[in-house]
């Protein structure tokens, strides 16, 4: 009897989440590209990604146009206090969650400000707890953007 790969539950760990949140930025990126930025060969990411469309967990491929793009529902930012000198692998691990739209680098008191946004308020408390448990994470304060005005 077959089994329909479309019916299996699929177990996201970091590398895949790493791979989606890289396609999001540029879903025409090449094997190789994609490779060399996860760190891993291109036949990884070659059966990653089959796994991935077969399973559902990735729907297809789309071109958004300016006008297609809106903000998320639930957005703000989260200013993050590193221990030591781990702010650079911090930052490595921040932009793995598809969540964080951005990372920067600041000077005063906090070391990392991370931009998230989430479709909902309970999507983005779950993207803070895990941000939160992060190694070297040793403190945190987040705000919700309200409103946004040019």
């Amino acid at each position: 009897m077959a089994v329909d790969c479309t019916d299996w539950m699929v177990i996201l760990d970091a590398l895949d989440s790493r791979l989606i949140a890289a396609l999001k930025q540029d879903g025409r990126a090449a094997l190789s590209d994609l490779a060399a930025e996860l760190g891993v060969t291109r036949s990884t990411v070659r059966v990653r990604l089959d796994r991935l469309r077969q399973s559902g967990e990735i729907a297809g491929f789309t071109v958004l146009t300016r006008s297609d793009v809106r903000p998320d529902a639930v957005r703000g930012l989260m200013m993050l206090e590193i221990a030591g000198r781990g702010a650079e692998r911090a930052m490595k691990r921040l932009t793995s969650f598809p969540q964080v739209r951005m990372v920067h680098s600041t000077n005063g008191t906090w070391d990392l400000i991370a931009e998230i946004g989430a479709a909902t308020l309970e999507e983005f408390d779950q993207v803070l707890f895990a941000i939160r448990r992060l190694d070297g994470v040793t403190r945190s304060e987040t705000s919700l953007l309200l409103s946004t005005r040019r």
